[in-house]
């Protein structure tokens, strides 16, 4: 005698995402699209572009639209629940508001970034906004750099000096 073992569908998670929470505290109407992006940017562990968004929304629910994606990020980013970042490469790239206070390094070679904060530069930052007259009331770093390489790792005793004749 043949045993059938039925699969069971996965059980799905029906709490709310984090942005799907800021939605609802802000008034927002949650459709079902909404919450799916609201979820795909939960989730998100890079800083998506809205065509990001989209493929991976896309990938979960195939009757999503990329207009529906771009007017939800757009509502998102004007109710403050996104921000909108520009690290270069000619495309908006989004961070949800309440990751904190943090600051950006972009490897202008690969495009990844790099999140990172600094209390030393904050200190710094409060320095210079008090030196110019002024009471610091928040700041945005953005750097954009290249790894070094390995020879440029080395230590500097290797290295010729400038300014030296070899």
């Amino acid at each position: 005698m043949e045993s059938r073992i039925q699969a069971r569908p996965p059980i799905q998670d029906h709490s709310p995402s984090r942005i799907e929470q800021l939605c609802i505290e802000r008034g927002l109407k949650m459709t079902g699209q909404r919450r799916l992006i609201a979820r795909v940017l939960s989730e998100a562990e890079d800083h998506p572009d809205v065509e990001d968004v989209y493929r991976r929304a896309l990938a979960l629910d195939n009757k999503v639209s990329i207009a529906t994606v771009y007017r939800t990020v757009r509502l998102l980013e004007e109710k403050g629940i996104l921000e909108r970042r520009d690290f270069g490469g000619g495309r908006a790239r989004y961070d949800p508001a309440d990751r904190g206070h943090h600051h950006h390094l972009i490897d202008v070679d690969t495009g990844k970034v790099i999140e990172f904060a600094d209390e030393e530069f904050e200190a710094l930052a409060r320095v210079l906004a008090r030196r110019l007259g002024f009471s610091l009331v928040g700041q945005r770093l953005e750097l954009f750099g290249r790894r070094l390489e390995t020879t440029e790792a080395e230590p500097s005793a290797k290295r010729r000096k400038p300014g030296r004749d070899s």
